[in-house]
């Protein structure tokens, strides 16, 4: 039989395989739990009579939470191992997606999606951190990008469900559907083995607080203190502008002309949606092939100069369905492609006594900072309109630019 699978994929084991696809099945059924709120988001406004700005308060809670639960699954992961942390981490935001169906005001809904956010953030401080240890060094920029593309599938999945369930039983039935990931740790309990790297490194006898005092100050120490603040710098803007935009698109799309808006409905909101990020998904894997062969910076700073050149095209210049239907791939393949830099180049700038620690608070104290993006935007939806509020993320894309001019180039290093 002829083998027609390209010559790199031939050098990757068995193993390897099932720990990527761990990792992005994680990936991708995170997204859709958290993402069901986007498009559940404007009937719930309706129900609580919240303005916009509570609306996205609701998504900046979660994101703030999962800034957390990612930088305590980052030494968790190193604590106990990078499999354990991912399986934890999807039994946490399974069950708390379920919890939001059971909210009857604005303090119960802060309660779950803060709950949800915890297992949210670890989820990516594990899977990726257990992927780069995982992969050989000349095909880590493919795995990550392969496992971020879960993303794109879980928004793909959110705006199917939500389509399909929101305008026959309502929002509480969406998010009971978001307790089925957890079937998926049963599988990876009995199939994804901790990385060797991770194994072997394993000497520490200190409790858990001991370890995570001695974890974060080992990434503050005065060889990894500039590089520690960079890269969360750089994480910090780039992740407003993506929480910034993404968050408040079905929004935008949903809303009314006078608001600024599209004025579709939620079917077409997400029929609008599934193209765009078809293109996100494209986006992520691009990403990974081509940071591979020509080097991590060069790609992310063409990702993110073109993202912010359209985000103001498509949110303030483009009324047409058609056109914003033509523009949507776009937004997506730049607007989100440029992350599968992070799960390989942050794993790369850490050695692994500290990987899961350094790469978990580089991109988690971003993402806690990124919280503040959609209630910002959503509170300047209320006064200008939404379209010209998403226009503001092209100046942190731009700012994202400017930090990773800041680091070294990492394409193919090999992890100790």
């Amino acid at each position: 039989m002829i083998d027609l699978r390209p010559q790199w994929s031939r050098t990757i084991t068995p193993t390897q395989w099932r720990v990527l696809f761990a990792a992005q099945a994680g990936w991708m059924l995170d997204a859709m739990d958290v993402l069901l709120y986007t498009f559940a988001l404007t009937t719930i406004q309706k129900e609580f009579q919240f303005d916009s700005a509570t609306a996205g308060l609701l998504a900046s809670v979660t994101l703030l939470a999962s800034a957390i639960g990612g930088i305590l699954f980052g030494v968790v992961a190193d604590y106990i191992g990078r499999t354990k942390a991912l399986i934890a981490t999807i039994l946490i935001y399974s069950f708390c997606s379920a919890g939001t169906a059971t909210a009857q005001g604005l303090l119960q809904l802060i309660l779950w999606r803060s709950l949800l956010g915890l297992g949210m953030g670890g989820e990516w401080s594990s899977g990726s951190v257990l992927v780069s240890e995982t992969w050989p060094a000349e095909h880590r920029g493919k795995a990550i990008g392969i496992m971020q593309s879960g993303w794109a599938l879980g928004y793909i999945l959110a705006a199917l469900v939500s389509a399909i369930v929101l305008p026959r039983f309502g929002w509480r039935a969406l998010f009971l559907a978001g307790v089925l990931p957890a079937l998926l740790t049963i599988w990876i309990r009995r199939r994804v083995p901790e990385p060797q790297v991770w194994t072997v490194a394993q000497t520490s006898s200190l409790q858990l607080s001991q370890f995570f005092k001695e974890k974060l100050t080992g990434i503050f120490s005065p060889i990894l203190l500039r590089r520690t603040l960079i890269a969360t710098l750089l994480t910090s803007a780039v992740l407003f502008a993506y929480w910034g935009l993404f968050t408040w698109l079905p929004g935008f799309l949903s809303k009314p002309p006078a608001q600024g808006g599209a004025g579709m409905s939620i079917v077409k909101t997400s029929g609008w949606i599934i193209p765009m990020q078809i293109g996100a998904f494209f986006g992520y894997l691009s990403f990974g092939f081509i940071s591979d062969r020509l080097g991590r910076k060069p790609t992310f700073i063409f990702y993110l100069v073109t993202a912010a050149i359209l985000v103001p095209i498509y949110g303030q210049m483009a009324r047409s369905e058609n056109v914003l239907m033509i523009l949507g791939p776009f937004i997506g393949f730049f607007g989100s492609g440029y992350f599968s830099l992070f799960g390989a180049m942050l794993a790369e700038l850490f050695p692994t006594q500290v990987r899961g620690t350094g790469q978990g608070f580089a991109y988690n104290a971003g993402r806690a900072f990124s919280a503040l993006a959609p209630f910002i935007i959503g509170g300047l939806a209320d006064v200008y309109g939404i379209g010209s509020a998403l226009a503001l993320t092209s100046a942190f894309f731009m700012a994202g630019v400017v930090m990773v001019l800041q680091l070294p180039e990492t394409r193919g290093k090999m992890l100790e």
